[in-house]
């Protein structure tokens, strides 16, 4: 599940990734254009409400590119995605 916030005064959105928290198992970070594609800027945390999920600011009116890695360098995408393409998903903001 992707959740965006509308631009602050700054001209940035808030997106909110997450996934259950039983898929997949064991460690999974959130990569993408907006950290350099650095898989330890954004490792995905439990959630009360048994999510786990990270938080990213970018520029309103970017495109933004990502997926998920977990372990043993499983990559996978998400499909409330814009589009999906063979080299992850993109949200155009």
């Amino acid at each position: 599940m992707i959740k965006r916030s509308k631009p602050d005064r700054d001209g940035h959105v808030k997106l909110t990734f997450s996934i259950p928290d039983t898929a997949p198992e064991g460690a999974v970070s959130l990569v993408g254009c907006f950290n350099a594609w650095d898989p330890y800027a954004h490792p995905l945390k439990a959630r009360a409400n048994g999510r786990r999920s990270a938080v990213v600011s970018v520029p309103a009116g970017d495109t933004v590119r990502f997926r998920y890695l977990g372990e043993n360098g499983r990559w996978f995408d998400d499909e409330d995605a814009d589009a999906l393409h063979h080299d992850g998903g993109l949200l155009h903001l």
